[in-house]
């Protein structure tokens, strides 16, 4: 049972689907509103009255790609993005507009359930660890990871290079920070797993180069030759210490 009383923003057009939903997550210890359509799901996005939202891709007044990019426009809340298609280019194209996972359709509740649980477990859990939790990477709490021209914020959730805020849903900035705090070691699919205190569960090696790309995208000069986020093949991802 989930004891935080989590917001849920349900954007869904299929009345029944919404419905069956609706009283799934709730008897799951949810909060959750139902948006019929895109225009009303921005509405409640920028109002600040969601702590993750379920977005199917299909919706009768706009695309849900259009609906994830005005959203990343006024919030960082995480978003699972529903697809009627198993094609992978809407799901790439999803998680290059912001979503944080996405989930075919069909789908079985309990799994849409345990995704939901994953995504406001990472943002709480990398919000609250302790320094003794962080090993030699961590920072105390009101203090800055600096490396060169790039900043990252842990208590705002912010990154900037050059004083520019740096464009990351909050998974992407998670995914930053762990691999910051852990400066110059390899970290493997499963270790980011383990850091990031999600479920190990197949989208997340699915889609965890799309949201690298992104984030490389952002904190790189040249996105094509990094400097600062490394694949070591067969091996994971590194951050370099870049100080210039």
């Amino acid at each position: 049972m989930n004891t935080t009383n989590d917001r849920i923003l349900l954007v869904e057009d299929d009345p029944r689907l919404a419905e069956m939903l609706t009283e799934y997550l709730s008897q799951s210890g949810f909060r959750v509103t139902h948006a019929p359509n895109g225009r009303t799901a921005v509405g409640h996005i920028a109002a600040g009255e969601a702590d993750a939202v379920v977005l199917d891709l299909m919706l009768p007044d706009m695309d849900g790609l259009e609906v994830c990019r005005q959203a990343r426009a006024v919030s960082d809340v995480p978003v699972l993005m529903l697809t009627a298609r198993g094609d992978a280019i809407d799901r790439i194209v999803g998680l290059e507009m912001g979503a944080d996972d996405y989930l075919p359709k069909p789908f079985e509740p309990r799994e849409l359930l345990a995704r939901l649980r994953a995504i406001l477990r990472r943002r709480v859990d990398l919000g609250h660890l302790d320094s003794a939790n962080r090993g030699a990477g961590s920072v105390a709490r009101g203090e800055f990871l600096r490396f060169g021209r790039l900043e990252i914020d842990p208590d705002s959730h912010s990154a900037k290079l050059d004083g520019v805020p740096c464009e990351l849903t909050a998974y992407q900035f998670d995914l930053l920070l762990v691999l910051a705090r852990h400066a110059g070691r390899v970290l493997s699919r499963d270790s980011l797993m383990e850091l990031l205190k999600g479920e190990p569960i197949e989208a997340f090696d699915r889609s965890i180069d799309v949201h690298m790309s992104r984030i490389r995208a952002a904190v790189e000069d040249d996105p094509k030759k990094p400097r600062r986020i490394i694949t070591v093949r067969g091996a994971g991802y590194l951050f370099a210490k870049v100080q210039d």
